[in-house]
């Protein structure tokens, strides 16, 4: 599955029955809670890339990458608007872009 094929499968689950599905219950709840728990999620990750433990720290980079994208539908803004964003910084250094936004 890719990350694409996975925010296909979140935007297709807006509106669906909130008993029988973790991401049309997150959804529901607003963009404020999908962003709480994307945090919890980011929170967890970084736990695991200190304590070293490789197997803990990818599968909560996993729940990172959904519930980021679960955050995104929240809000409406496509992955492929990411996608264009990182493309159009891919000849930037990270330097010059963070520059760019001072």
């Amino acid at each position: 599955m890719t990350l694409d094929d996975l925010a296909k499968t979140i935007a297709a689950r807006t509106g669906a029955d909130a008993a029988t599905s973790w991401t049309a219950k997150l959804l529901a709840q607003g963009p404020e809670k999908c962003a709480e728990k994307f945090g919890e999620e980011a929170v967890e990750a970084i736990i695991e890339a200190v304590k070293g433990d490789r197997a803990a720290l990818t599968a909560e980079a996993a729940d990172v990458l959904f519930h980021l994208l679960v955050m995104l539908q929240s809000r409406n803004v496509a992955f492929s608007d990411v996608l264009d964003e990182l493309s159009r910084r891919q000849n930037t250094s990270g330097i010059a872009e963070k520059e760019s936004r001072s």
